[in-house]
């Protein structure tokens, strides 16, 4: 087994450092390789180095500026110290450099989400889909992005595109369902609540949901039915006496 092949199986044991000092002796033994370099600012990222973490991935990306990973690497050490606006540059500049590669342009997109940048989020995931068509992600994020802005329409109609591909998550059922609320579309609203249960019927945040609708409804005995499922999981003390208190009035 080789330095390289060495530092890999020690970083896979999450021995970092003595993995770092491996890495360290292969780039002594292969200058200038910027792969090894971007491990090398991996291992410091595990170990809180983070001013060498930079200083290894600055110095890859000067000997190779089309490694897709060191951008989001190096992105990811920002965005861990909350620099958004390093990690947007380092992302930007990577776009730059890779167009085409749609994994870069889907990371800068989230980072502008968490940044509350809608709207440049929104291109640059539509960008991601006409490089990936199949990307259920990007319709996942398009979704969260269009629920935010409160365009409930688009959010449904992105959702639904994520059911396309992945269709026994009760999480996607159950944000398919507010968006369906929100949209003040009742019915479909429980069917997708109804969706969620019947893939995990532990998925406790539905049971709630369905109880407030029928009751919005009108239709207090289902409603009362869902209130009590919602009951019997578990939930916080003053979560139950909160619906306890109205089941005794719906009563």
């Amino acid at each position: 087994m080789n330095t390289i092949e060495l530092a890999l199986e020690t970083f896979k044991k999450a021995n970092y450092a003595e993995a770092l000092k491996l890495f360290k002796d292969a780039l002594e033994e292969d200058k200038n390789n910027p792969h090894i370099l971007n491990n090398i600012g991996l291992c410091n990222i595990y170990l809180e180095d983070y001013n060498n973490a930079e200083r290894a991935f600055l110095e890859a990306l000067a000997i190779d500026n089309k490694i897709v990973q060191i951008y989001i690497n190096l992105a990811d050490l920002y965005y861990r110290q909350h620099e958004m606006l390093k990690a947007i540059e380092i992302l930007q500049n990577g776009v730059y450099q890779l167009p085409d590669n749609p994994a870069l342009r889907h990371y800068l997109a989230r980072v502008y989400i968490d940044d509350s940048r809608y709207d440049i989020a929104i291109d640059q995931l539509d960008a991601v889909l006409e490089l990936s068509p199949k990307n259920y992600d990007a319709y996942w994020d398009l979704g969260r992005v269009y629920f935010e802005l409160g365009v409930w329409d688009m959010a449904i109609s992105n959702y639904e595109k994520v059911l396309e591909f992945v269709d026994n998550n009760p999480l996607i059922y159950y944000n398919v369902a507010l968006a369906y609320e929100a949209n003040d579309e009742i019915d479909k609203a429980i069917s997708n609540h109804l969706k969620a249960i019947t893939v995990d019927p532990q998925f406790v945040h539905s049971y709630k949901n369905l109880g407030v609708l029928f009751f919005s409804r009108g239709d207090k005995e289902d409603a009362k039915e869902y209130f009590e499922t919602y009951l019997s999981h578990e939930i916080p003390q003053e979560e139950k006496e909160k619906i306890s208190n109205f089941l005794k009035k719906l009563n």
